[in-house]
C-alpha cells in the first residue's frame, strides 16, 4: 500500500472515529470498523507477485495448499490487479474480502506474522 493511500486511510479513520465519539451514548466506548482497517494495513502487506509460499501463508486463511496454488497461478498469469486473486481455485469473494487489507502488487512484503482478526 502506498504511503499516500495509507495516509488517506488513516485520515478517514480518524475522522470516522471522531464522528463516532461525538455521537456515542454517554458511558459507552466507540469502536468504528474503519479504525480496525487502518490497524490491519499498518501491520504490513504481502506482494502477490513477489511473495514466496511461506510469505503467502502469513495471510489469514491461507495455508500451504492455497499458497502453492497462488504461486502456480501467478507463474502462468502474473497479477495485474489484486482482485484477480479470486481466479485462484479456493479463493472466493469472501476470502478475498478478508485478505484485501493485507495484499498489494507494489513494494516489498512487510507482513511478518499472520494478523489477528
Amino acid at each position: 500500500m502506498s504511503r499516500w493511500k495509507l495516509g488517506v486511510l488513516m485520515g478517514v479513520s480518524a475522522f470516522l472515529f471522531a464522528v463516532a465519539v461525538a455521537h456515542a451514548e454517554p458511558g459507552t466506548t466507540a469502536k468504528p470498523a474503519a479504525v480496525s482497517v487502518a490497524a490491519q494495513a499498518a501491520q504490513g502487506v504481502v506482494n502477490l507477485n513477489d511473495a514466496n509460499a511461506d510469505e503467502l501463508e502469513r495471510l489469514p486463511g491461507i495455508g500451504p495448499s492455497k499458497a502453492r496454488a497462488i504461486v502456480e497461478h501467478r507463474h502462468a498469469h502474473p497479477f495485474k490487479k489484486v482482485d484477480e486473486l479470486t481466479k485462484v481455485k479456493g479463493i472466493g469473494r469472501k476470502t478475498f474480502g478478508k485478505l484485501r487489507p493485507y495484499i498489494t502488487l507494489a513494494g516489498p512484503t512487510t507482513l511478518k506474522t499472520e494478523p489477528r482478526n
